[in-house]
């Protein structure tokens, strides 16, 4: 199948045309896209500048781009609508039948914000700078952490955290376990007192190796004696304490952040 080129068209940031974009081309296996975000449409001069762009890329590839849009005003929206490609609009099949349900029309406008937005960018907020805060064993304000991820070094706590943060306003902290703490084969103190809110994340020797490669070329870090036993002593630990673990080889942040959430019980409080 020949590459796609895939438009997010916003007259704000894009973050919602791509978040509504990214997931549904995830249904469709081994697609090739080159992704282009046109934020900030916000007239119709720009609407139309938009559009000469998307035409522009169907002449020069010979097959139409595909074009999701979170655009509201209905002006710069036509015009959109009007351009060489796959036009999908991420708000139509909600915003007209809501209008219809409560027999009233929307505000159509660009910026408009619910009450609850700016309560929700607070927490947003407030759950990212406790994720920095109390990454890879810094902070140890546990007390306050829906949930604490516990690890070696390199099996995905950081960005999985931030991404609970971000999406779900949920409080993750997270604790990468030490040579000192392998070679006693016990639960550092600090987390014992937390034990309900503990997950753990382990991740196969091979692709482990690869990572810290990577970050640290032929290290003892790095070495395959050097991983193998740090992820046997962790998964030692994880199984004497019962800390329900999982595998992050093969999965995607999103999947381990929805998988832990819905394992460990953990409350969502914001939606993507």
């Amino acid at each position: 199948m020949k590459r796609r080129t895939v438009y997010f068209v916003s007259d704000q940031t894009g973050v919602t045309a791509e978040t509504v974009g990214h997931s549904v081309l995830a249904q469709f296996a081994n697609l090739e896209v080159r992704e282009v975000t046109l934020p900030f449409i916000s007239s119709t001069e720009k609407a139309r500048e938009a559009v000469q762009r998307i035409d522009r890329t169907a002449e020069e590839e010979g097959v139409r781009p595909i074009v999701f849009s979170t655009l509201v005003e209905d002006e710069s929206r036509i015009i959109v609508m009007e351009c060489n490609a796959l036009f999908l609009d991420c708000f139509a099949g909600m915003v007209d039948p809501l209008e219809r349900e409560l027999e009233r029309r929307s505000a159509h406008r660009t910026g408009r914000s619910h009450p609850v937005a700016d309560a929700a960018y607070t927490l947003r907020m407030d759950a990212i700078n406790y994720a920095l805060a109390n990454d890879d064993g810094g902070g140890g304000e546990y007390g306050r952490a829906d949930v604490v991820l516990v690890g070696v070094s390199r099996s995905g706590k950081t960005p999985t955290c931030l991404y609970m943060a971000l999406q779900y306003g949920v409080f993750a902290a997270n604790y990468p376990l030490t040579d000192d703490d392998l070679e006693k084969g016990v639960l550092p103190p600090r987390l014992d007192a937390h034990r309900k809110k503990l997950y753990a994340l382990t991740i196969r020797p091979e692709r482990l190796r690869q990572i810290r490669e990577e970050r640290r070329p032929q290290s003892r870090y790095a070495s395959p004696q050097q991983v193998q036993y740090e992820i046997r002593a962790a998964e030692g630990i994880f199984a004497r304490y019962g800390v329900a673990t999982l595998d992050t080889t093969e999965m995607s942040i999103e999947e381990l952040a929805s998988r832990i959430l819905s394992d460990a019980g953990v409350e969502r409080r914001l939606r993507p």
